[in-house]
């Protein structure tokens, strides 16, 4: 279900994207006109390979989310005070037409257990208060949930 980000799996995880998901929801913003324009495609892609691929710039591990054999969103750590961190911070997408599956239980699951394994002793997520799903998925994983505006902070020991 999770696959180790590769370059063959960036350009997978683009079509899942363009494919299923708005812009807004995979990436930071990128100025010009809505959709997925070409600008934006490639900015999507280097996002990828600067935080990820790319041995000199990479901060976070990124997996592919596969679901029936293909790419349905993304799921990352990001250690948040350097490679030996005790937090982590973690992020997931997944596509429209997956979403309310439980995929992403199954996928909480498997960061969490990354996160442990790693030697993390506190996992974090941000998500905002329009997020009900996520926001109850962090509660049901025992995360403590606080909201500032319209973010919704998590935090759970590990």
């Amino acid at each position: 279900m999770l696959i180790p980000l590769d370059e063959p799996g960036l350009g997978r995880l683009l079509e899942a994207a363009v494919a299923d998901a708005d812009p807004v929801e995979v990436m930071p913003p990128v100025a010009g006109p809505g959709g997925w324009t070409e600008a934006r495609r490639e900015a999507f892609l280097a996002f990828h390979r600067r935080r990820s691929l790319d041995p000199d710039t990479a901060i976070e591990t990124t997996w592919v989310i596969e679901v029936d054999g293909a790419a349905a969103g993304a799921a990352r750590l990001r250690p948040v005070s350097g490679q030996a961190a005790l937090e982590v911070e973690a992020g997931v997408w997944l596509g429209r037409s997956v979403r309310g599956r439980g995929i992403g239980r199954r996928v909480a699951e498997v960061l969490l257990e990354a996160a442990r394994d790693g030697g993390a002793a506190r996992f974090v997520a941000t998500t905002t208060v329009d997020n009900a799903a996520a926001r109850r998925l962090l509660s049901d994983a025992g995360a403590e949930l606080n909201v500032h505006g319209v973010d919704v902070d998590a935090q759970l020991e590990l």
